[in-house]
């Protein structure tokens, strides 16, 4: 290799480095790191919009590939990205990720909580014990649970898969979705969080009145207990496929909330 070449790639590097620390760092503090972790009977494949637009404005993004064998190991996958972070984090929770990072979100790094249609448990709460409060729209998770696997992880049929989670996603999203989505083990949601983080850190929350999943009036009631500040969505369970553009703004209002 030239030693020209051998340079350009070098100042590549460094450039690359210097970026990532500039969007990790910033004299007033704000947090630069979003950390998104994902919801049962998906993955992350589905965030990549918000990932695109909140990487173009300056952010570090870091999206958790949970494994869903339980909330513990959930969890822990969500600390092990926090560790990896340099400065403040907001972190971002969808749909049973809720429960994780209430958890997870106790980390001091963490400086603020979204949560995108997400479950909102206090400590002592599981995430079964929540949703069995309100009955979401044709009753989605039930169906899910009689589909359970003979190792128990539930999977929602991918024929019912865009009616119930991704309505308002094109037919070719939603089948994608379908395909790619990540049975969740069933004991997860009988798992009860330690912390709440949110008692002691502000969160924002994304409300999607349009949700057969997470059932809205469960939604309205977690985030009123919480004193969130709420942003009502008319949109599915899958808000951040069809709508990353609302789901970023709360995203980065809660990054810079004095903006």
């Amino acid at each position: 290799m030239s030693i020209a070449r051998s340079s350009v790639i070098a100042a590549a590097a460094l450039l690359a480095l210097s970026g990532t620390a500039l969007a990790q760092a910033r004299p007033d503090g704000a947090p630069r790191n979003i950390v998104i972790v994902h919801g049962a009977l998906a993955d992350a494949s589905g965030w990549r919009a918000v990932h695109d637009i909140l990487s173009n404005d300056g952010f570090h993004v870091t999206i958790v590939q949970e494994p869903l064998t339980s909330l513990a190991d959930d969890i822990e996958a969500t600390k092990r990205a926090i560790d990896q972070q340099t400065g403040p984090v907001v972190l971002v929770g969808h749909s049973y990720g809720g429960s994780v990072i209430t958890d997870a979100g106790a980390d001091p790094k963490v400086k603020a909580l979204v949560y995108v249609a997400a479950l909102q448990p206090d400590a002592g709460e599981a995430s079964g014990q929540l949703l069995s409060k309100f009955a979401a729209p044709n009753d989605a998770m039930r169906a899910a649970a009689n589909r359970a696997t003979t190792d128990k992880y539930l999977f929602l049929p991918p024929a019912k898969f865009r009616e119930n989670f991704a309505a308002d996603v094109s037919p070719s999203d939603a089948q994608f979705m379908a395909d790619s989505q990540q049975p969740v083990a069933e004991k997860a949601f009988g798992a009860r969080v330690s912390a709440a983080a949110w008692r002691t850190k502000p969160s924002y929350a994304i409300l999607t009145t349009q949700d057969h999943m997470v059932s809205p009036q469960l939604q309205r009631w977690m985030y009123q207990r919480s004193g969130a500040k709420v942003t009502e969505v008319n949109a599915s369970h899958a808000v951040f496929v069809s709508q990353p553009a609302v789901v970023v703004q709360v995203i980065e209002t809660a990054a810079n909330p004095t903006n």
